[in-house]
């Protein structure tokens, strides 16, 4: 059997055709484009973008992201947690926020300087 999907690594959008027995993938214009077609299958993850709180900045809120992919079951359960953070300013890009979520090995962090 085949499910098709699309590529969403980079912006080119692949179309993939993935066999569900041999998880050979076909339509990938990249390597990486295979390997998000098994993982899609097997095992899928995201990337998690959102804001937090944060108190003495220019703004109320400031982005953060995980600086990899988690399992996508637990993308719920991570904007529930995000709902909790509350910052202070200064906080630079790149600053953890949430170390080892989960116990992912993925952080969460900060994306811009405020």
């Amino acid at each position: 059997m085949e499910r098709n999907m699309i590529c969403i690594v980079c912006p080119l959008g692949c179309h993939l055709t993935v066999n569900t027995d041999t998880l050979e993938v076909t339509g990938n214009s990249c390597p990486r484009g295979e390997k998000y077609g098994k993982e899609e299958l097997t095992a899928p993850k995201r990337v998690i973008t959102s804001t937090v709180k944060i108190t003495g900045g220019i703004h109320n809120r400031v982005p953060v992201k995980t600086n990899d992919s988690i399992p996508k079951e637990l993308n719920f359960k991570c904007m529930e947690l995000l709902k909790e953070v509350e910052l202070k300013s200064p906080v630079k890009k790149g600053d953890v926020v949430i170390k080892n979520i989960f116990d992912t090995g993925v952080d969460v962090v900060v994306t811009r300087d405020m």
